[in-house]
This record gives structure tokens, sequence and C-alpha cells, in this order.
């Protein structure tokens, strides 16, 4: 029999716990935690047990509240907002992704994981409206792309870098523009897109369909003239990807990536060895444009961004199948009238409308004797 201190103890702990949650059994400190990040322009919202609950913003962790979270305080915020699917998913793997909306809040990205045998979460707060692709401070360069008929357009860069942000945008400037059927699968939807000129069908993984590849082959039967998917994560869906590139469909796909070349290489990289040189021939030929972006703090406060673009030209589909990617750099240079440019010159550009320092140029270029160049 308990000891009647600890009854009195583990009694106050489940009311504490169901305090905490409201008629529809869901604790409503994440509404509170996510309205301040909200607020404060923050990105993301981090919850670990033994810590404060964090916020990102403009790329640096602040702490929410003079509290610490407890181990299931963490569950008793994002367990009851999961649909079934993920609920299940979380109950089987300790891990899970889903995207979910607060009531007059905020979507957001949530993943659901463990870490030193305890509860944690990376919360993705997500922007109601898709962005404009000129509010985004991209080079003018990279409207480009929303004009290419056909082919595979890649979009690399760290976590965070926006690289999601940028694609759609993109996608919106087409759905405004253009009578064309954009079919998107991702893993989970990040940015909802209204029908305009455009028809957008969205497909999130989990929901709609088991597996990326099997939403990738249900959606090139559906006629699509864009296909957008959110991250090609296996070689199945890569080889989709290509396939439909190859057979004039326009292709935009994201990639963890930080250069051009590291790009195409790690398409190539991701098959076996002796299906690579294949690979090689029908990504030379089915690739539109490599794009890797990067976010810059500014002077003043905020990020920036700053890319680098490739349209693939004869000259690059030459390198890419002999495995020269070290070349790829150079093709940057001598095709700038097809609207090529380097991390460099777009680093110089900010510089010049004083929106990042020279150091910090100079920090992030990969080229410095060209980045001291362009800046003198």
């Amino acid at each position: 029999m308990a000891h009647s201190d600890d009854l009195d103890a583990l009694i106050g702990e489940l009311n504490d716990s169901a305090a905490r949650l409201d008629a529809g059994g869901r604790d409503e400190r994440l509404d509170d935690w996510v309205r301040q990040v909200v607020a404060a322009k923050g990105s993301d919202l981090l919850l670990v047990s033994g810590s404060a609950p964090m916020m990102r913003v403009d790329g640096s962790l602040r702490a929410i509240a003079n509290t610490t979270l407890a181990d299931q305080d963490v569950e008793d915020a994002i367990l009851p907002l999961l649909p079934a699917h993920a609920t299940k998913e979380y109950a089987r793997i300790k891990i899970v992704d889903a995207s979910l909306r607060l009531p007059g809040s905020a979507r957001l990205r949530v993943n659901l994981h463990h870490e030193r045998g305890r509860p944690a979460a990376a919360i993705r707060i997500l922007p109601t409206n898709v962005p404009q692709l000129a509010q985004l401070g991209l080079p003018p360069e990279v409207e480009q792309l929303t004009k290419l008929g056909a082919g595979l357009v890649l979009v690399g860069g760290a976590t965070g870098s926006g690289k999601t942000t940028t694609v759609a945008a993109l996608v919106d400037v087409i759905n405004r523009r253009d009578r064309k059927h954009i079919v998107t699968v991702e893993d989970p939807i990040e940015y909802e897109h209204s029908n305009h000129l455009g028809l957008v069908e969205q497909v999130e993984v989990s929901i709609d369909a088991p597996d990326f590849p099997t939403a990738l082959r249900a959606a090139v039967r559906q006629a699509p003239d864009i296909l957008v998917i959110g991250e090609m994560r296996d070689h199945e869906s890569m080889r989709i990807a290509l396939t439909a590139a190859e057979t004039g469909h326009l292709v935009f796909s994201t990639l963890h990536t930080t250069d051009v070349s590291a790009t195409v290489g790690r398409i190539c990289d991701s098959f076996p060895n002796e299906r690579q040189n294949t690979i090689r021939q029908e990504l030379a030929w089915a690739l539109a444009a490599v794009m890797t972006q990067t976010l810059i703090p500014g002077p003043s406060g905020g990020r920036v961004p700053a890319a680098e673009l490739l349209m693939v030209s004869y000259g690059a589909r030459q390198h890419i199948r002999k495995n020269a990617l070290q070349h790829l750099h150079q093709e940057i240079t001598l095709t700038r009238k097809q609207g090529s440019f380097t991390l460099e010159e777009s680093l110089a550009r900010l510089v010049k409308q004083g929106l990042i320092t020279p150091n910090d140029a100079l920090m992030r270029a990969r080229h410095p004797d060209e980045m001291e160049a362009l800046l003198r």
C-alpha cells in the first residue's frame, strides 16, 4: 500500500495534468507558446524535457517561459492534436511527422520524437498564406524557373534555409499566371495553395497515400503539367521524378545540399554503384536547373537569402554525364546570359544593397578570391 504522502503527491500530479487539458482533451499551453513564437516572428518551437520551451528567432534560440518541461508535458501538448494515423505511427516507432492546425492560431509542422528516452518535439510555424516570390528577396533571375516548359528543377539548402518556401512561391507564380494542373506530393503539406488560374491538388503522404512512391506514381497518371515533390527521399521517388521530367512534365523538388555540384551528386550517389552511370545519363537529360540557397543574418536583424543558380545547358549536361561535377561552377559563369549566377554574385548584390556586411559575404563565399574581386 502506498504511503499517504506519495499518494497525495500522485493525486496532485493527476489533478495538475487534468487542469491543463480543456474539455476536448487538449493542452492549451501549446496555443500560448505558438502565439508567443508568432508574435516574436519566430520560425520554430522546440520542446525538450528538462528544458524550458524554446523558440527560434532569426536563427537564434530564446526561452519562452520560466518553466521546465516534464516528460509528460511534451506528449500532453502534442498527442491530442495528432491525426489517428500519426498517433498510431508514434505509438509504433516513437517518432512521427505531422501537420496540425490550431483553431484561430496557426498551422504547424510537428516532429514528435524521443531523445535520451524522453519525448521531445520540433515544431515549425507555417505561414497561413503562400509567400509572394518578390517578397522573399531572392535574385530576380529566379522567376525564370516558373517559365520552364519541362524538366527537373532542384532546390537545395540546409534545414531551415527556406527552400520549401521558395518552391511554394514559384508554384504560386505559376498558379496565378497560367492555366496549369499542379500536383504536389508532400509529407506533410506545408503551404496550402488556393486555385487561381491554375488547378492545384495537394497530396499528403500517410493521409492521401501510403508513401511517396505510391503517391508519385498516381500523380503522374493524373495528367499534371507541374509536379512538386516535397523532398526526394528514396531511389524510387527519384526514378519517378526523372521519368516525369523526361516525359514532358515540369518537376520541382528539394534536397538537403549546400551547392550546385553537391545537389547533382546527391542524386547520383543515392543509387547503387552499378546504376550510377545510367542515372547520370538520365539526370543529364532531365535536369533543367539547380538552385541552392542559404539565409544570412542582416546587420539590423532578420535574415536574407543568398543563392546560386545553374540553368543547365549542353556543357553542364556533358559534365554530369562524365561525373565531372567540379566543373559545374565554371558552367554557372559561362551561362550568365541564360540566367545563371554564382553564390558570390548573389552575396555581392546583398552587400551593395546594404543587407549584409562584406565580412559576412566573405565568410559565406565558397570562392573567396572571386568574392574579394566582386567587392572591390
